[in-house]
């Protein structure tokens, strides 16, 4: 088998197709995954999981062959077929099965793929949650089939069910008929929106919805800006009230307002904790460290109580649960919501939630959100380094009369200015993101900092 190990990420296996790995590996990481989870619980009963794939031109082929380890080592498998990550979601929480895997690179080029990998209530398997049991057992080739088999099974009524799901959260009844811009990307994102937006009273005008692996328009990332310039001048052209984007595998939203302007993903992600705060007074919100501080102030002006995280989809999910975080989101645009059935990225509930507030509001998207720009973002700034720990220690020495957190890498706050530097997980690289109270500071502390990176 031809396999390149570096493809075991934090977060999920991703890799290049035909070059860091091909079909036989999705066959064996169905018998890795299989033998793990039988480890994991009580034997003499059958374990069911939820299989999926996302549009890319190897995903199809990837899906079979993960199908098919999967039952030859005695997993029953229920195949929903091409999904969005948050739809795999919410067929392995909602019908109670024992986990799952979805075929998908997420927001990666067309020549990536790779696969996202759940246990029971959608509960990640990541770094430290059996990513490494999973890489171990394909490694050793300590794998096995079983005499008896797993049963197939598919169903192609789970989105129909997340929309009615995600519906329950929201009162359509106040959403205005506001016009809509939505660029999918051609990526999965489509589907849901599509169905959302058939049942609510705002006007979809949807924008690269043809699933399509190759991205012919554009990557499907759109937290590079670049990816963000067809949406925002269909919003100018349409007079649309409000733009939004997803990104490969439709687990991250991101908005644009009616005057073409991206919104910060802090700013959404406290106005989001704003609304959540509403229905669940005193709740805990979470967010990671990369700085947002319009996010924190908001949870504190609603009464919540806030929770730092490290940044990752895996990890903020994984401490959500652990301290009965209600909502979380990450600067990436991942917004997770912790309800009975499971801890999640909910991007349906995401956009009735801004729609509902804005028809609510009367008020343009720019005006409503003006207020929160309080702050100044560097965005993230990555370097290359020699050493990534020289430089987290140089930063903590250099910085030690400022407030610090070692949670993830190295967050230093003062009065007037903060920021956060993290270690790549997977490349000798170091990551900035600094915020201040003014774009002079912001410029000025940003470079400052840059230089001390440089010089180590």
């Amino acid at each position: 088998m031809q396999l390149n190990e570096k493809i075991f990420k934090a977060y999920d296996i991703r890799g290049i197709f035909g070059q860091d790995f091909k079909e036989d590996f999705a066959y064996t990481l169905g018998l890795a995954y299989a033998k793990m989870r039988k480890q994991e619980l009580e034997s003499g009963r059958k374990i069911k999981v939820v299989v999926a794939r996302d549009m890319r031109l190897s995903s199809l082929s990837l899906q079979k062959e993960l199908i098919r380890g999967l039952l030859e080592a005695g997993l029953d498998v229920l195949d929903i077929g091409l999904s969005s990550t948050p739809t795999f979601y919410f067929a392995v929480a909602k019908l109670e099965y024992d986990g799952g895997i979805i075929v998908s690179a997420s927001h990666n080029p067309a020549i990536w793929n790779g696969f996202k990998i759940v246990r029971n209530k959608a509960l990640p398997v990541g770094e430290g949650t059996g990513m490494e049991k999973i890489k171990d057992l394909i490694l050793n080739h300590q794998l096995e089939t079983s005499s008896d088999k797993g049963l197939l099974t598919k169903n192609n009524e789970i989105l129909d069910l997340e929309v009615k799901h995600s519906l329950s959260f929201s009162k359509i009844e106040n959403i205005k008929p506001l016009k809509v811009v939505i660029d999918a990307a051609n990526a999965m994102g489509a589907l849901y929106c599509q169905k959302l937006f058939e049942q609510i009273p705002a006007n979809l005008i949807s924008l690269n919805f043809k699933l399509d692996g190759t991205f012919p328009n554009h990557e499907a990332d759109p937290l590079k800006e670049e990816n963000l310039q067809q949406l925002k001048e269909k919003v100018i052209s349409e007079s649309a009230d409000l733009g939004i984007a997803t990104d490969g595998d439709g687990d991250r939203v991101f908005f644009v307002d009616e005057k073409g302007e991206s919104i910060n993903q802090a700013i959404i992600r406290g106005v989001l904790a704003k609304i959540f705060l509403r229905e669940k007074p005193g709740a805990k919100i979470a967010y990671d460290v990369r700085p947002g501080k319009i996010t924190q102030d908001l949870i504190l002006e609603n009464g919540g109580i806030p929770v730092l995280s490290r940044v990752g989809h895996s990890l903020i999910k994984a401490q959500a649960i652990k301290e009965d975080v209600y909502f979380a989101g990450e600067s990436s645009g991942h917004f997770f919501l912790n309800m009975d059935i499971g801890c999640y990225e909910v991007p349906m509930i995401v956009i009735l939630k801004l729609l509902e507030e804005l028809s609510n509001s009367g008020l343009s998207a720019s005006d409503y959100f003006k207020p929160y720009k309080k702050y100044y973002l560097s965005g993230e700034i990555n370097l290359e380094v020699e050493s990534k720990q020289a430089v987290l220690d140089k930063i903590t020495e250099t910085y030690q009369d400022g407030e610090i957190n070692l949670l993830d890498g190295v967050s230093v706050k003062y009065q007037d200015f903060w920021f956060n530097v993290r270690a790549s997980n997977t490349e000798e690289k170091i990551r900035l993101n600094l915020e201040a109270v003014s774009q002079e500071i912001m410029e000025t502390k940003t470079k400052e900092v840059l230089e001390l990176i440089k010089n180590v």
